[in-house]
């Protein structure tokens, strides 16, 4: 039997599954944040007793990564790069994802023939490394043309562990294109996504040790395809895409569709793919998230802000909703999970004074995964009070000063406001029924008394509003599946600048069986405006079942909402295979002499077959290594060659560079 798990943001799922008869059993328990062992061990606990023993592999995949960054949940990280110049923090946004975060310019780095450009200025790293050291969880390190020489990161990273215990990410381990800014941001998300895989494994092997379980352990990469649990803690951004490219591989298994867009719609975001051919259309330009392109190549996936849980405000400007695209915690499961909660909410309800955060609590996500001198003394004073569990924000922000402080800790994923959502207004219109409705409807209550005290929704009931939060979802959720489309056929996005292809899209996604009755006099609307999409959907995800139906109907496409959906991406996990590639690239720094590129090692030739086939090699060599380090067995290894050649003014043709791509294929290794 194999065993596949998928952490989200909401939820973790758990499958049994064996080859030949597929799907066992399959279970859901919630995500515990600040101790993922919790929800892991439940969730396994409820499809297994003591088969431990026959588990012959246990796969994971998670959306922890893609929902950190979409939420901007970061861990703090401290960039060294070398060589480059301060214009590279305004190039591939580089300076905006870096944020607060520190950063630091080396001297050093490599020509694009691999040539030391400088030397290494050792003290000015043994500087940086002391000063961040304590305020960090982790380190990047970026070296300009570090892909054609990398000893300079490798010396870097060598002090880093030398001097601390602190995590350390080199970008020429993720990527071996040029874009030396873009890679600096590859190195830079991956060191911020290393506390929360660690997290997981750890609590995975807690589970695997009380099970009994001695199974390989592996993690779904973005492209579907599975590496070790140990790589997946050397390289994390690899996972970036991870539960989204699972629950692809899962639909595709499930459903048997081959040309569909496959939507996997969470507790925290919804993610968009699409099935050509049965398989998953690629991301040849890397990872796109939360608006961040990666160098990491994964399943082309469009991820949006907004799921069950996702929290909702109130649109001033257009007197309506808005969904997203941050997460809030349900107030339906927070009364669930703490009954004085609806005390709390009925107090606030008895009061004639409207407080500002009426129906909003802040509760501690995750523990803290830095010393305690990280935090002010603000924050510090804000993370003690949350000890003992949530507490509501008006009395939390009674002091105008701890806003700032609070929003800080939100932001690093640490604190998590809870409130009115999708899934609380699921409860109210008993779509769903799995926490506690009373919490929900108070929410709502509170929500809509400080509305109407601003001459917004005026009139409206909890009941209405729990159903313009659904439609509202079901607009959004329509909306992200047009944006894939039209960034499929080049289609320039609809920004809310352009207000008449806007109200298009909402007049063709509204809820028809509202305008179908026509108003006061009979009388049907002016503009009825619809939109058919070319391909079916395949509705995976725990809220896909309540709102997907509606979905499908308003874009007039067929829906495949098949069995075990709510758990596709733990079925994901386990159905794929290991894939890995290992490029060597060749220049040519003077006409005769021919430069291999690997890593800290380059080696010339006078011959240019002699290079080629040197790296053909060494490539074939080390991709094989990496797919066996990785957890495969019976491997193939293919090698391609992509020469960049160029003819001059004379007609003679000068080589540019080749580089020599090896791919290695092959199953994971299976217990017994």
């Amino acid at each position: 039997m194999l065993l596949g798990i998928d952490t989200g943001g909401t939820y973790t799922d758990a499958v049994l599954f064996t080859e030949e008869g597929g799907v066992l059993r399959t279970a859901k328990s919630l995500t515990t944040k600040h101790d993922l062992s919790i929800g892991i061990c439940d969730a396994v606990n409820r499809i297994m007793d003591r088969e431990g023993d026959q588990i012959r592999m246990v796969s994971l995949s998670t959306t922890l990564a893609t929902n950190a960054i979409v939420e901007a949940h970061d861990s703090p990280v401290c960039l060294i790069m070398i060589g480059y110049d301060k214009g590279s923090l305004d190039r591939s946004n580089l300076g905006t994802a870096i944020g607060k975060n520190p950063y630091v310019f080396i001297d050093g780095g490599h020509t694009p023939l691999g040539d030391e450009q400088s030397p290494l200025d050792i003290d000015a790293v043994k500087r940086a490394i002391d000063e961040h050291a304590p305020n960090v969880s982790a380190f990047a390190v970026a070296g300009y043309f570090s892909v054609r020489n990398a000893s300079h990161e490798e010396a870097v990273r060598n002090l880093i562990l030398e001097k601390t215990d602190r995590p350390v990410t080199c970008a020429h381990e993720l990527s071996s294109g040029l874009d030396a800014p873009r890679r600096a941001l590859t190195a830079f998300l991956n060191a911020q996504l290393i506390p929360q895989l660690h997290q997981l494994i750890h609590s995975v092997d807690i589970m695997l040790q009380e099970k009994g379980i001695k199974a390989p352990v592996m993690v779904v990469k973005g492209d579907g395809s599975l590496i070790s649990a140990q790589t997946a803690l050397e390289r994390p951004v690899e996972t970036i895409l991870s539960g989204p490219a699972a629950s692809v591989v899962g639909a595709k298994y499930l459903s048997g569709a081959s040309d569909v867009f496959v939507v996997d719609m969470g507790g925290t975001t919804t993610d968009i793919a699409i099935l050509m051919d049965g398989e998953p259309k690629l991301s040849e330009e890397g990872a796109n998230v939360g608006g961040w392109r990666t160098m990491v190549k994964a399943v082309a996936v469009s991820t949006y802000g907004l799921g069950g849980d996702s929290e909702v405000a109130l649109n001033r400007p257009k007197k309506g909703l808005t969904i997203g695209p941050r997460r809030a915690y349900p107030i339906s499961l927070l009364a669930q999970q703490h009954p004085g909660v609806l005390g709390e909410l009925q107090q606030q309800l008895r009061n004639d004074r409207i407080g500002e955060h009426d129906g909003r609590f802040a509760l501690k996500l995750r523990e803290l995964n830095t010393a305690l001198t990280s935090l002010s003394r603000l924050e510090l004073e804000i993370w003690e009070s949350l000890a003992d569990g949530p507490v509501a924000l008006n009395k939390l922000l009674e002091r105008p000063a701890m806003a700032g402080p609070l929003q800080r800790l939100i932001d690093r994923g640490l604190v998590i406001n809870a409130g009115l959502t999708p899934s609380d207004s699921s409860h109210i219109l008993n779509k769903q029924n799995n926490w506690t409705r009373d919490g929900a409807l108070l929410c709502a209550q509170l929500f809509l008394r400080q509305s109407q005290r601003d001459n917004y929704l005026l009139g409206v009931t909890p009941d209405d509003l729990a159903e313009m939060i659904y439609q509202q979802t079901i607009v959004q959720a329509g909306k992200t599946i047009l944006d894939t489309a039209f960034i499929e056929e080049n289609i320039p996005q609809m920004t809310n600048t352009q207000s008449l292809g806007m109200a298009l899209l909402d007049n063709a996604l509204r809820n028809k069986a509202d305008t179908d009755k026509g108003d006061s006099k009979g009388t049907s609307p002016l503009l009825d405006f619809t939109v058919k999409l070319g391909r079916g959907i395949v509705a995976t995800g725990a809220p896909s079942a309540i709102y997907y139906p509606e979905i499908t109907a308003r874009l007039n496409t067929e829906l495949n909402l098949p069995e075990n959906a709510d758990v596709s991406n733990a079925v994901g996990a386990v159905c794929g295979g290991v894939v890995q590639k290992y490029t060597v690239m060749i220049s040519s720094p003077e006409k005769g002499r021919f430069r291999t590129h690997m890593g800290t090692e380059q080696k010339n030739f006078t011959v240019a077959q002699d290079a080629i086939d040197y790296a053909k090699s060494h490539a074939e060599e080390k991709a094989y290594q990496m797919a066996e380090e990785s957890g495969a067995t019976d491997i193939i290894v293919e090698v391609d060659q992509f020469d960049k050649i160029i003819t001059d003014a004379g007609g003679d043709q000068l080589f540019i560079e080749s580089a020599i791509i090896a791919t290695a294929k092959g199953r994971p290794v299976l217990m017994g």
